[in-house]
């Protein structure tokens, strides 16, 4: 889930490029789930194994999002407090109560209301289902559970599945760092749990595909990636072809999940995960050290895309508001399939035009507000201590 939105004097380009990269997936995956490009006139001039990749990565981007969250959290608190083992607990818990909680009750709060009104699209309807067992559910981080034994519940309430997980991990992972102490003690420990993803979902196997897709321990263990790549990042300075080779292992294994999945589940199961997560590490410890040598050269172009990555936690939340819209007009409008790709730029715009707007006028002045009430001051450390996530 993108939940983690770092504040730092300056972003990371190259972090958020990432983030808009993933965000984008998700987004297009839940169009494409009611309007498939392969099923439109652009698989007349377009590769077939294209389109599915725009289409069908978003469960993929989300696992992106677990290792972002967990190198920008892990990488802030490093910064913040001068190593994991000196996290101010309390400040931690202000911080992330304050980014997380202002958006999910509004749309909590949206979401029942347009349940009791019986808005299409909306209703919680499936036995075993409730209004307040969702709100339950959703408040208390076990949203991924719930929809594991019910089934699925309307989409704008399923997203929130990726936000238990991390929050889950979140809970506990201040309270480990004090535990341990020692970094040296810590990184071993998020190593193991990090390559053992494929074995977490392989455990999975035969049970419930909802509760195999949506389980707490394989969303950990690529948040842990995460936090393992920052542990690396912080303690070393890598030179230019270190640097380099980062990047295109980052680049070309990303590329090749994206486009090539099924090739590569045929070889790896539940492997290909793992190959997932240690590509997106790659990429984003290639980001950060570019940072930390000085080196801030954003792809020319691609602004609109770096803006989508800032706006992640909102669009996130928010983009299904306006793919249900947009579909129920594709639908009204006559349904034709063949031109239904014109139908993506709009939701796409609309997608990041209502994102903007909950940023400017629900989170930014709500986490403002919260952390001033919150949050003690950072403490001196001089060039470490930063305004983090």
């Amino acid at each position: 889930m993108p939940s983690s939105k770092p504040s730092p004097p300056e972003r990371n380009p190259g972090i958020d490029l990432l983030r808009g990269i993933a965000i984008l997936l998700v987004v297009l995956h839940h169009i494409g789930l009611r309007i498939p490009l392969k099923k439109t006139a652009l698989a007349e001039v377009l590769p077939a194994r294209l389109l599915s990749a725009l289409n069908f990565n978003g469960y993929e981007a989300v696992f992106v999002f677990f290792v972002i969250s967990g190198f920008l959290i892990a990488s802030h608190a490093i910064r913040r407090w001068g190593g994991l083992g000196r996290i101010d607990v309390r400040d931690f818990y202000a911080r992330r109560f304050a980014r997380i909680v202002p958006c999910l009750l509004a749309l909590v709060g949206v979401l029942s209301v347009l349940h009791l009104l019986g808005a299409a699209d909306y209703v919680i309807g499936r036995e075993g289902q409730s209004l307040p067992r969702a709100i339950v559910a959703a408040l208390g981080l076990h949203l991924n559970w719930y929809e594991g034994q019910t089934g699925y519940l309307p989409g704008n309430w399923d997203v929130l599945w990726s936000l238990s997980i991390e929050e889950v991990f979140y809970l506990g992972f201040p309270l480990a760092c004090l535990l341990l102490r020692r970094e040296a003690v810590l990184a071993p420990l998020l190593l193991l749990f990090a390559m053992a993803l494929p074995w977490w979902l392989s455990s999975l196997d035969g049970g419930s595909e909802i509760w195999k897709e949506k389980a707490y321990l394989p969303g950990m263990a690529a948040i842990a990636m995460g936090v393992l790549g920052a542990l690396a990042s912080a303690h070393w300075l890598a030179p230019r072809w270190a640097r380099r080779a980062l990047a295109c292992l980052g680049v070309v294994g990303l590329f090749a999940v994206f486009i090539a999945m099924p090739w590569w589940w045929r070889w790896l199961q539940d492997g290909v995960m793992l190959l997932l997560t240690f590509a997106a590490l790659c990429a984003l410890v290639a980001c950060d050290q570019a940072e930390r040598a000085g080196l801030r050269h954003p792809l020319p172009g691609f602004g609109w895309l770096r803006r989508w990555g800032q706006l992640s936690y909102e669009i996130y939340l928010t983009h299904m508001f306006v793919v249900y819209g947009a579909v129920r007009l594709f639908r009204a409008a006559g349904g034709d399939m063949a031109r239904g790709w014109l139908w993506y730029l709009p939701v796409l715009a609309l997608c990041w035009a209502l994102g903007a707007m909950v940023e400017r006028y629900v989170s930014s002045p709500s986490e403002r507000w919260l952390r001033a009430r919150l949050q003690r001051p950072a403490p001196a450390l001089g060039s470490m201590a930063i305004a983090a996530d």
